[in-house]
């Protein structure tokens, strides 16, 4: 540990620390119904044994408001010897459970239970101490405090209210106070203000009261002589809302910092030991405290030693300055307990909590805390969550609609036994005699659903009608018909989307889809806008005003090379000229092609022209063993190809040459076509001014893999290869600058292209503003 950095920062945090710590410790101590002294034992052993163990560099521990419902109930029931046994014994679970490396499992319990069970504490704590605060006492369950409320507000009050309502009053206004006045934390200031108040106007009051010895204490814990089974329930209770308030506690401290992050089974031993030994001396139980862990974070603390030195100086002021500590009246540690308790009914949370949609999680929680206790509340919220999160799982969308003279019904999502009401509601309104498309979009198909599935197929067809099935993705009613079915998710195949798959694969005629006027062509369309138009509308809504494309792809015109499909780009991305043979014509001997690279490459300054050529092309061949008789106009266009047939560099994928002639020399061609591109003045003007990259690439059909040229030779190396820079991957430099969803694009809906016919003419399709 670096004894300057000690010094220098996680003194000076210790210090702030602690000045929050002692107020909280003594109200949350009352709020519990425990000696007061107990809460000042657990904010010392929380310091320094959980500070010095624990996993968290720079979390606080102590006494926490999230446990002072729960420590009331266990007084309540067992007394304050037991009580301290049962703290030694949660600790003992929380050691257990973090020898088990099993504390991010804590981290499963929705954040909405975790929120709603905090915020029913808080609700609890102010109707409780508000009571305190107007001069009365607190009841004993929250629905009592509630009932006696309002005759407590009409009541008579006495000094005890003032000191109580002022307190509360400087810890609201503190926050808004000049930054140099905020430096005394809020709770402090609160504190010491009325109890000067008190003390200098005489008020009589009732006043903490601390042993006359501090370091005579001897608190023995003790086992109780009969009801074990509520002994249990109490340890694991605590143990477990202990641990799920320390380990949330660090995971949001570490998003505060950028220090080492907490390695949370080690928290949990250390508060595993730090509950042992303030159970042993008498004390709370201790939890990770977001409070203080927060304020020694934005204090400057850089290590451990901030938490323990903390713990330090609550002793040293304890038993150097008890006799202060008994001047402070209980009404103003109530008034302090208000306003802790109402910020634990945290408006960001609860907004969170709806965006999230587990609203209803939350208030159930809430609730649960406050009218019954806190064990029943977390159990509601958990099996509302449960039920919640069955129901989003097994979600499945089930509807029909006309489609034409035909019908349609779409099934999506889960569809399971508790989905067969409402398909069986959805398939029993499909008119008789009719033709209608089941169409399967579902990511699992139980047993049950695929009976009632088969069952109304079957007699839809024996009344006249005919079933078409059209499965989007794994084919799940398929092979539950073939007596395989399939019987987990892991077990189905990984279907291509729609949107990337060829017609081939989907249309086929062994499906038995109806004809549809315009063929295949129109089907796709079709398919386009059922699934894919609503995804990619806000992207292109974005760019209808005009195209901005990183990089000028030149590829071949073959049908299995989809660009935007093998870059992963999308609308806007690549400005596309397609031709046979992927060529630009040396000395800019074609003037369509010509004009698209001056338009990219001078108005459309794109940063990156890439020359891709491919495996077992048609024009390689052609250009190796001539063209057929038939096509003059290819046999023409490919003399523009003739110069990478002279090349006589050695060319090689992935360090080896490619067995077969036209893949060599397709790799020539794509280094022929990058020295051709050359000769257009904007392209190598813009190169030398390190505005314009030039980049190779071919793709192996066979193999779907993507290589790309190492600059200066004729090496081809795989993009997954170490040897090749990620930088100039051009899916990467789309990621980079476009930052835009994979999800939200597809090869066949992609960016602009401009398609050549053999003889080299050029219509232009780019996105948008492209001349002509």
């Amino acid at each position: 540990m670096n004894t300057r950095a000690v010094l220098r920062h996680d003194l000076p945090a210790s210090l702030v620390v602690f000045l929050v710590a002692v107020p909280l410790s003594l109200g949350i101590a009352l709020a519990s119904g425990a000696p007061i002294v107990a809460g000042l034992i657990a904010a010392i052993v929380g310091g320094v044994v959980a500070g010095a163990l624990g996993g968290s560099a720079l979390q606080v521990s102590g006494p926490a408001a999230g446990l002072t419902v729960v420590m009331a109930e266990t007084i309540n029931t067992f007394g304050w010897a037991t009580t301290c046994a049962i703290t030694v014994a949660a600790g003992a679970l929380q050691l257990l459970l973090g020898a088990s490396r099993i504390a991010r499992g804590a981290l499963a319990i929705s954040p909405a239970i975790v929120h709603g069970m905090l915020a029913g504490i808080g609700v609890t704590i102010v109707l409780g101490q508000l009571h305190v605060v107007l001069g009365g006492t607190a009841q004993s369950s929250a629905i009592d405090n509630i009932l006696e409320l309002p005759a407590q507000v009409i009541a008579h009050h006495d000094s005890a209210t003032l000191i109580g309502l002022l307190t509360i009053a400087v810890l609201l206004l503190w926050p808004r106070l000049p930054a140099a006045v905020r430096k005394v934390p809020g709770p402090l200031a609160a504190i010491a203000l009325a109890t000067l108040l008190s003390v200098v106007s005489g008020m009589t009051l009732p006043r903490v009261e601390l042993p006359g010895d501090l370091l005579s204490i001897r608190f023995v814990p003790q086992l109780p002589d009969s009801g074990w089974t509520g002994f249990a329930v109490a340890v694991v209770t605590i143990a477990l809302i202990a641990s799920v308030e320390s380990l949330l506690s660090a995971v949001a401290i570490d998003k505060l910092h950028t220090g080492a992050r907490s390695n949370l089974d080690r928290e949990l031993l250390g508060q595993g030991a730090a509950n042992m030994v303030s159970g042993a001396l008498g004390g709370l139980p201790v939890t990770g405290v977001i409070v203080r862990s927060s304020t020694n974070v934005n204090a400057g603390a850089k290590t451990r030693a901030s938490a323990i030195l903390h713990g330090v100086w609550v002793l040293v002021f304890v038993v150097l300055l008890a006799g202060l500590i008994q001047n402070i009246p209980l009404a103003a540690l109530a008034g302090l307990l208000v306003h802790v308790g109402a910020k634990l009914v945290n408006p960001a949370h609860i907004r969170q909590v709806f965006k999230h949609g587990d609203l209803a999680v939350y208030l159930v929680t809430l609730l649960g805390v406050v009218v019954f206790d806190l064990l029943t509340g977390v159990l509601l919220g958990i099996g509302l969550a449960l039920v919640l999160m069955l129901r989003r799982t097994v979600w499945s969308g089930i509807h029909a609609h006309r489609d034409g003279d035909q019908w349609r019904v779409v099934v999506e999502g889960v569809l399971t036994f508790l989905s067969v009401p409402r398909l069986s509601k959805v398939l029993g309104a499909v008119p008789e005699g009719t033709t209608v498309t089941l169409e399967l979009v579902v990511d699992y198909l139980d047993h049950a659903a695929f009976d009632s599935l088969t069952s109304w197929q079957q007699a839809y067809e024996r009344a006249g009608g005919t079933v078409v099935v059209d499965e989007v993705g794994h084919p799940w009613f398929a092979t539950g018909k073939s007596a395989k079915p399939t019987l987990s998710r892991n077990a189905a195949s990984r279907a291509v989307p729609r949107r990337l798959a060829p017609w081939s694969d989907w249309q086929a005629v062994d499906v038995g889809l109806p004809s549809q006027r315009g063929g295949p062509t129109r089907r796709g369309a079709t398919e386009f806008q059922r699934r894919t138009a609503a995804l990619v509308q806000p992207t292109l809504s974005e760019l209808a005003g005009g195209q901005k494309p990183h990089t000028l792809f030149i590829t071949c015109g073959d049908s299995r090379i989809v660009p935007n499909l093998i870059t992963t780009s999308g609308p806007g991305d690549l400005f596309t000229i397609r031709n046979i043979g992927n060529l630009v014509p040396a000395g800019q001997a074609d003037p369509s092609i010509g004009a698209a690279i001056e338009f990219a490459v001078g108005v459309l300054a794109v940063r990156e022209v890439v020359i891709c050529g491919h495996s077992g092309c048609g024009a390689m061949s052609a250009l190796a063993h001539g063209a057929p008789a038939n096509t003059p106009q290819l046999a023409a266009w490919l003399e523009h190809a003739a110069p990478s047939a002279r090349r006589t560099e050695e060319v090689s994928l992935d360090g080896q040459a490619p067995p077969r002639e036209i893949d060599r020399l397709a790799l020539h061609n794509v280094m022929q076509q990058l020295a051709n591109l050359r000769d257009y003045p904007l392209v190598a003007d813009a190169e030398r001014r390190g505005e314009l990259h030039l980049t190779g690439m071919y793709f192996d059909v066979g193999g779907a893999q993507v290589y790309l040229s190492e600059p200066g030779s004729g090496v081809f190396a795989p993009v997954d290869s170490d040897n090749f820079s990620a930088r100039e991957h051009a899916g990467d430099n789309r990621d980079r600058n476009r930052g835009r969803q994979d999800d939200h694009h597809g090869g066949d809906s992609g960016a602009g292209a401009v398609a050549a016919a053999p003889g080299g003419r050029v219509e232009a399709r780019a996105d948008r503003g492209t001349p002509g």
